[in-house]
């Protein structure tokens, strides 16, 4: 396996024409109040997972750098957005819905003319395989796209009036303030994105903190954003997250706080704002989904999904499962094929086809990894599969790890990573049980055929995550259903719909049934005189 490796990294410079890009991108744009400033100071290092050999052995790649702003430049973007919103009468949030929508439909074409780039970018800053980058991209511009007729349905069935007890009322939605959106570096566009349209089609101004990875593949946008949306709308910084983005929360301004990571980070910047009571969160935060595997589970189906659900992107992502509770009696076979399916997946660069396991974009990530691994082997556990474990650079094959206890960080810590905890069990109760005490809330699988089995421990957890899966690994699609989690995984829900009333808020316009209260709506939505007030139908 190390031979193997060693001639992965030493096919980097074999890459196909298709899949590369310049030799290095040295980014100084950042965009505030509709301008692309250039950043003289102090730079920032891409570093790709895609590893190079040197004189000290294999290390990261240094692709391009990024602007290392301070709190004056995150500062400076913050009165922008708060200058565009203007306490809610600036020109975005008081625009017609149908108008807010041209602008985001006129990005979305200027998007899709960088959809190459940010392919490539995907695969070389984060080491996405080229099929899952593509995916990325083709599942953010449909989120968007799905997201704006989200919206129009949203304002037609809020264009009709209702009347009670002698009052007549029409009940809109209307933006918050200004948000400040921070994605994750392991779906730097989707993940952003979902959260930062949502907010700017509800008459929000933005604050967009690209991720510490998947950095760069945000700058062939720039231009976009700044054409697409009239001036501090939108607002594209860059630098360490604790002086740019502490500097925004503490001045008290912020009204929104979108982040996905982790629940400490989120707990932190929270904290900083003045006025926690005005300040709206919406935050996917972290996971330990557990998969549970009942005796008489399908074998084949549970292996597969197990397989795609603990490994998929190298297991980098919220939904994935995390840890495997496979009950005794179906343990030997399960682990069998299991690891079995775990040798076929193919190692290789982003690029290569039919590759499965690529090199992690984290510069300590192998250490940490290689640390769960040893603690749970220093407690009585084994690695099962040849080669687990391995290390070369950046990249870390795959650890299954059996059996995993309470004794070990394994059994509580999300790994985020290429390594699959075992926890063999008998009762169901032992499986609730680590449901119940988890700190966890997001999503959990269930793979069985017990009808009556199965609805006991649905019961059992239902109010623990928000989600259950039955006989299939977790997931956040389709992306009409909602995405929530409980406990320390998450604050909101987040779906096509359910991100536009996260966003936004209810106002209403009332008034008593008399003739002369009539006439005056009447001549306000006859004439055209409000914004807010309308029946328009939109198509």
């Amino acid at each position: 396996m190390s031979n193997h490796l060693e001639a992965l990294f030493s096919a980097a410079d074999a890459a196909p024409a298709s899949s590369r890009i310049p030799e290095f991108i040295e980014q100084r744009e950042y965009l505030i109040d509709g301008k692309l400033l250039t950043w003289q100071g102090e730079l920032n290092p891409v570093r790709s997972p895609v590893c190079v050999k040197t004189d000290k052995g294999f290390e990261q790649k240094i692709i391009g750098s990024t602007p290392l702003l301070t709190s004056q430049e995150s500062l400076a973007a913050l009165d922008a957005a708060v200058r565009a919103y203007d306490l809610g009468r600036g020109v975005w949030p008081t625009l017609r819905v149908a108008e807010r929508i041209e602008h985001v439909e006129r990005f979305i074409a200027r998007m899709q003319e960088q959809r190459q780039l940010v392919v490539n970018l995907l695969m070389w800053e984060i080491g996405k395989t080229q099929k899952d980058a593509e995916k990325e991209f083709d599942r953010t511009r449909d989120y968007i796209v799905d997201t704006l007729t989200a919206l129009k349905e949203l304002d037609r069935n809020s264009a009709k009036f209702v009347q009670e007890q002698g009052i007549m009322g029409q009940v809109r939605r209307v933006p918050l303030g200004v948000a400040l959106c921070m994605g994750p570096y392991n779906y730097p566009l989707n993940e952003t994105f979902s959260t930062l349209f949502p907010a700017l089609l509800m008459g929000n101004t933005a604050v967009f903190k690209p991720a510490k990875f998947g950095v760069l593949l945000i700058r062939p946008l720039l231009e976009a954003f700044r054409d697409s949306f009239p001036p501090g709308v939108i607002n594209i910084i860059y630098g360490r997250g604790r002086e740019t983005v502490g500097a925004l929360m503490e001045s008290g301004k912020v009204d929104v706080f979108a982040f996905i990571g982790t629940n400490q980070g989120a707990s932190e910047l929270k904290k900083m704002h003045p006025k926690p009571h005005r300040l709206k969160a919406v935050l996917g935060l972290d996971a330990k989904n557990p998969a549970i595997i009942l005796e008489d589970a399908d074998l084949e189906n549970a292996v597969n999904e197990c397989v795609t659900g603990t490994l998929s992107f190298n297991g980098q992502r919220c939904t994935a499962l995390k840890v495997l509770l496979v009950q005794k009696k179906l343990l030997e076979p399960f682990l069998e094929k299991f690891i079995a399916a775990v040798g076929k997946l193919k190692p290789g660069l982003p690029w290569e086809p039919g590759v499965s396991l690529t090199p992690l974009p984290e510069p300590t990530k192998t250490a940490y990894l290689k640390g769960l691994v040893e603690d749970a082997l220093r407690h009585g556990a084994k690695v099962l599969n040849p080669h687990g474990g391995e290390v070369l650079g950046s990249f870390f094959f795959p650890a299954i790890v059996s059996p995993v206890s309470e004794k070990m960080r394994l059994f509580y810590e999300e790994q985020f990573g290429p390594v699959i905890p075992i926890v063999p069990f008998e009762q169901d109760e032992e499986a609730i049980r680590y449901v119940v005490n988890s700190p966890f809330g997001q999503q959990l699988s269930i793979f069985g055929k017990d009808s009556k089995r199965i609805a006991r421990l649905i019961d059992a957890c239902a109010n623990q995550v928000g989600r259950i899966n039955l006989n299939t690994q977790c997931q956040r699609g389709p992306d009409s259903f909602p995405f929530s989690g409980r406990k320390d995984s998450a604050e909101g829900t987040l779906s096509v719909s359910d991100a536009l009333r996260v966003f936004s808020i209810r106002t209403l316009v009332t008034t008593k049934t008399t003739a002369e209260n009539k006439a005056i709506v009447h001549n306000i939505l006859t004439q055209r005189e409000s914004a807010f007030l309308t029946t328009d139908y939109i198509f």
